[in-house]
């Protein structure tokens, strides 16, 4: 029986992979980060580490610079030595698609060079980079780069969507693409990385891209309201575009080319988009 330990506490991510893990008889432990009990923790006898603590929702502001960069990028590195030194084979760190956020309307591959924004995208990005510098033999490191993870009480972007379309008759009917990933599927997927003992760099998402104006309208039909889409604010949308980022993130587009996430497509069922949304109201 593998045992994992799942570093940080009350996470959605870390919740659903531990209940995945443990209906397959995994042995997973959840270690809370906050304060400095974790450092007199014993790592040793642990065969993966999944590494979820982070800070995700502070407004970016320059007095929380330092926040930032303390959890999402020092923390991790700090952990992943620990780990290294106590003889655990793997360390799995949840990265993000925001290490890519400032490209906007683009198609991600493997020869896209980083641009984060912000300090999340910049902290993210200083510990993928890091910890991939620690791979060695008997300490493999898997760094996951998800795009948008939805799914049933998820927090986030997703939640206010989700309020949205229980809000509003009418939404702008654009089309744009997004990339998304069920919690379900990356459940699936950290197991997948630990049974393989797996190391590199992975892009797990759902098989198909979505729609936000499509999205918006699956939920609101998922919680038995009705909602309309119309182009009539089209013209509104992109006028305003350019200098409302919560209008760019609502209604750009940003992807990972398919080629990236084929190796996870493949191993196994993934969700269909459809059945991921009614799962999620």
């Amino acid at each position: 029986m593998k045992k994992i330990l799942i570093t940080g506490a009350n996470s959605y991510v870390g919740g659903a992979v531990k209940a995945r893990l443990s209906g397959a008889g995994y042995s997973a432990t959840v270690l809370d980060m906050l304060g400095d009990g974790w450092r007199a923790f014993d790592f040793s006898g642990y065969d993966s580490v999944f590494h979820v603590a982070g800070i995700a929702h502070l407004k970016e502001k320059r007095r929380n610079k330092d926040a930032y960069f303390a959890v999402n990028a020092k923390l991790p590195v700090e952990v992943a030595q620990k780990a290294k030194a106590a003889g655990v084979k793997q360390f799995i760190f949840m990265s993000s698609m925001s290490v890519y956020a400032g490209y906007g309307n683009a198609n991600i591959t493997e020869k896209t060079p980083f641009k984060p924004k912000g300090y999340y995208g910049h902290s993210k990005l200083k510990a993928d980079t890091e910890l991939q510098a620690m791979q060695s033999p008997g300490f493999n490191v898997a760094v996951l780069r998800p795009p948008m993870i939805f799914g049933k009480d998820c927090k986030g972007n997703f939640t206010r969507l989700k309020s949205l379309a229980a809000r509003v008759p009418i939404f702008p009917k654009i089309k744009n693409r997004r990339s998304m990933l069920h919690i379900d599927n990356l459940a699936e997927f950290v197991k997948l990385v630990i049974d393989n003992g797996s190391s590199g760099v992975f892009f797990p998402q759902n098989p198909d891209y979505f729609c936000t104006s499509d999205l918006v309208k699956s939920l609101a039909a998922a919680s038995g309201k009705k909602l309309r889409l119309t182009p009539l604010f089209n013209w509104a949308v992109w006028l305003l575009y350019p200098f409302m980022p919560p209008l760019r993130k609502l209604f750009g587009s940003l992807t990972y080319d398919p080629a990236l996430s084929a190796d996870f497509q493949n191993a196994y069922q993934v969700k269909t988009n459809a059945a991921s949304v009614e799962a999620s109201v």
